[in-house]
């Protein structure tokens, strides 16, 4: 009866809630883990270094304010060096061996799209961080998109480009199809096969190039040899480089000339051509002009800018950054929502709401794309030099398409624009 004795009682009953409050503890002082994979190094290094930048941003955000669920964010990634084949053992170690909880893609379509058998299997959520037409295939219910493409990404890459064209007067009649051959300007081909019917565009010229090319001369030269009223490109950041460079080279002589240009929102392009850019037409995901000042943007650019020349950033950031924030807004709204990390309630979260991020408010269709597309399309106009800071102001940058965000008229023919 003594060993049992209400005094002892209590010491025995403390020391258990102790012990059960030190595992409580110990457990909410556990980080919640996000895993991915980025091209740190490789022809995607840039636009991958820029989006790490702003997820180290959210994270440290986050965490200021008592991080998600009463427990610090930790960030787990990987360099895939911008190459398919390393990402499904990357993110097989990020979920077996680091035990992440939550997941998001690494940048593009070319190294989201071999995660996804992995985390198919694995039930998780995942977010993807620009990619074309990822689900079309997959058609995973727990998969979202947070690159502005809608419904139909496929002809979203160019439809505005299109429109764009034509409120030219004339109207074009013809029009050529340039791009690597990859994933993402197959894709974007198919889409733009299928809108010149729709516009009544009779297409000249439709051709791959190798993705190792260098000099785009001869490819440039077969181009001007149909005459098209417009030139569509589908090119990453290197060959976007060597495509405008030879177009200017040999004077290429055409209405309008640009389209899916990787890599020309980015600050090396604008620093390397300035002027020379003038009257070039690409599609875009922010620039900072009037209909662009969603809530928090601009507070996001600023710090962003501050911070990208000590971490050897794209020092600009309007391209990938903010979308890079947003996709963890989406993912830490959804658990901070549900209390939890169940993968079934935060994807249900995540399909019937809309979500305030940097980017604006995003509601998310039934195959995980934007319910709404919001590519933009702008064209450099006025520009004077190579410096950065003139891109930062309102007027640089035009938004020619589409009508609900355009903050200027397009100017043609590409051919006679003052470079």
């Amino acid at each position: 009866m003594y060993l049992f004795g209400s005094s002892n009682l209590r010491v025995i009953l403390g020391a258990l809630l102790l012990s059960v409050l030190a595992l409580y503890s110990a457990h909410a002082q556990e980080p919640i883990k996000i895993g991915f994979s980025m091209a740190l190094t490789g022809p995607l290094a840039a636009n991958g270094k820029a989006a790490v930048l702003a997820m180290q941003m959210w994270a440290e955000d986050v965490n200021t304010k008592g991080g998600l669920l009463g427990r610090p964010v930790k960030l787990i990634y990987y360099d895939d060096q911008t190459n398919p084949s390393n990402v499904p053992a990357l993110y097989a170690k990020l979920l077996d061996v680091d035990k992440v909880d939550l997941v998001v893609s690494g940048y593009g379509t070319n190294v989201t799209a071999p995660a996804m058998p992995i985390i198919m299997g694995r039930k998780k959520v995942f977010i993807g961080l620009f990619g074309i037409a990822i689900n079309e295939q997959f058609k995973y219910n727990r998969f979202f998109q947070i690159q502005p493409l809608g419904p139909n990404p496929k002809e979203s890459q160019i439809a505005g480009y299109l429109d764009a064209a034509m409120t030219m007067d004339p109207k074009p009649k013809t029009l050529a199809l340039v791009g690597a051959d990859a994933e993402y300007p197959q894709v974007t081909m198919v889409g733009a096969r299928e809108l010149a019917k729709k516009y009544g565009l009779q297409i000249v010229y439709d051709r791959f190039y190798p993705p190792n090319l260098a000099d785009f001369s001869s490819i440039v030269r077969s181009i001007q040899a149909t005459n098209p009223d417009i030139i569509y490109v589908a090119s990453y950041p290197p060959d976007s480089v060597g495509i405008l460079r030879a177009a200017l080279e040999q004077n290429l002589r055409t209405r309008m000339f640009g389209g899916g240009m990787i890599g020309v929102p980015f600050a090396f392009f604008k620093q390397q051509f300035g002027s020379k850019m003038n009257g070039l037409v690409y599609f875009n995901m922010y620039a900072p002009e009037r209909t662009m000042k969603f809530p928090g943007v601009e507070e996001f650019i600023r710090r962003y800018q501050e911070r990208a020349p000590a971490a050897g950033v794209d020092p600009l950031g309007y391209y990938l950054p903010p979308f890079a924030y947003a996709a963890l807004q989406v993912l830490g709204e959804a658990v901070t929502k549900t209390n939890g990390l169940d993968q079934q309630a935060i994807a249900e979260y995540i399909h019937k709401n809309k979500i305030s991020t940097v980017v604006g408010d995003i509601e998310f269709g039934p195959n995980g794309d934007w319910h709404e597309p919001r590519v933009i399309w702008t064209q450099a106009q006025g520009i004077e030099s190579n410096n950065i800071e003139e891109f930062k102001k309102e007027g640089k940058e035009v938004i020619v398409a589409p009508e609900k965000y355009q903050t200027g008229k397009l100017q043609y023919p590409w051919s006679d624009i003052k470079r």
